[in-house]
């Protein structure tokens, strides 16, 4: 069922506020995958703050053009699902890399990724969703902050316990000397 001009600039509308917000899009070959298992894919999508949506690529062209996605348009060729990551770079990727672990799911093919307006082949996908996410990267990012100071804090303890240390060998060696 082909779509009026309306119902194109609303889709259009649509992906492009998302696109405009996402951090990254993976676009897959959807071509032999049953409904239910889409269904799965959108399901576990929706829980890890990924946008999944089948969209026409013409249409999806239109919607990433001004992106940083863009670069993606040279790939939109074929029916595919794109996943847009909204919470963090590699979220879509974790949900099609979990998804792709079921061997039952592997006719879904990755045919191409964006991300930080660079076009990524499929063999990237685990270097995507290998990327930790927000609160990963904030619990490093403090780890590195946090571990000058107390190395810091260990050095400028050192030096009383040393000169306890001392004093106290010291004792030691005048108690035996008596």
């Amino acid at each position: 069922m082909s779509l009026n001009l309306a119902e194109k600039q609303a889709v259009v509308a649509e992906v492009a506020e998302v696109a405009a917000t996402a951090h990254s899009v993976i676009a897959a070959e959807y071509r032999g995958i049953t409904v239910a298992r889409l269904t799965a894919l959108r399901v576990k999508a929706r829980e890890n703050g990924v946008y999944l949506r089948v969209v026409k690529n013409s249409l999806a062209r239109r919607a990433v053009e001004g992106t940083g996605l863009a670069c993606i348009s040279p790939a939109l060729v074929g029916p595919l699902i794109l996943a847009f990551s909204q919470e963090d770079p590699g979220s879509a990727a974790r949900v099609i890399k979990e998804f792709l672990k079921d061997k039952d799911n592997d006719k879904l093919v990755v045919k191409a990724l964006a991300f930080g307006g660079q076009l990524l082949g499929p063999k990237d996908l685990d270097a995507l969703a290998s990327m930790p996410t927000r609160d990963q990267a904030i619990s490093l990012l403090m780890a590195v902050m946090k571990a000058p100071v107390e190395k810091f804090a260990r050095t400028l303890n050192e030096v009383p316990g040393k000169l306890v240390r001392t004093v106290e060998a010291i004792r030691i060696q005048k108690a035996e000397a008596a």
